[in-house]
């Protein structure tokens, strides 16, 4: 295995988390679910989305599945439980709405780039440097490739080629980070990379598979 030169991050679930309040601003506030809720419903979706993109039989996008699953948690009437689902979607996917920081990301972020290139693959709507910019943290890449922009989404081996020649890195030294197997996992491997999973829901723990649950944790995990 050729020596590790480049880490590519994912951001939604990896650097930047969803502001709640706003996606969910089409549901009442005292509605809204817990933290903790949130991620059982996102655990539950990593099931069976990645099953379904392993089979090849996907009827809806992750975060359809997510909201659906959100409302029928919330006991939602059934009629017309579609519209307010594409309303939620369409939240989700303004990238604007991904804008929680975990404490000392800048910091941990700037120790990984003392050993390491850093940039960034995701799959956004072509203005994720704009959120990485208003959150602090644009400067600590020294790539960003957003699938809103190269007109490919992951796992696409074409957006992560793409991200490769801005870095002018080979797969095999590049590792990629991000929290859906099926999406990131898989797609960055197939691309020749390595890969981490970024599992802070805890989605994947009893997999077999590389995983951590924070950024003090990956970087325990590339010193061992």
């Amino acid at each position: 295995m050729a020596e590790r030169r480049v880490i590519f991050f994912d951001i939604g679930n990896t650097l930047l988390f969803p502001n709640r309040a706003k996606m969910l601003a089409p549901i009442s506030n005292d509605r809204h679910p817990t933290l903790e809720r949130w991620q059982a419903l996102e655990r539950r979706t990593k099931r069976e989305f990645d099953q379904g993109m392993q089979s090849g039989r996907v009827d809806h996008g992750f975060w359809w599945i997510f909201h659906t699953y959100l409302l029928e948690d919330l006991d939602w009437a059934a009629s017309g439980r579609d519209g307010l689902v594409q309303r939620l979607v369409e939240n989700t996917q303004n990238s604007a709405n991904w804008d929680q920081l975990l404490p000392g990301t800048r910091a941990a972020l700037e120790r990984i780039r003392e050993n390491y290139l850093i940039a960034v693959i995701s799959n956004a709507d072509g203005k994720i440097e704009d959120v990485l910019s208003r959150c602090g943290i644009a400067d600590c890449f020294e790539s960003i490739t957003d699938s809103g922009i190269v007109g490919f989404e992951k796992p696409r081996s074409e957006i992560f080629e793409t991200a490769l020649k801005t870095m002018n890195a080979r797969a095999e030294e590049s590792l990629y980070v991000g929290d859906v197997y099926s999406v990131d996992y898989i797609g960055a491997t197939n691309a020749g990379m390595q890969a981490v999973l970024f599992d802070v829901a805890g989605a994947y723990r009893d997999c077999e598979l590389p995983r951590v649950e924070s950024l003090e944790q990956l970087e325990t995990w590339l010193r061992e």
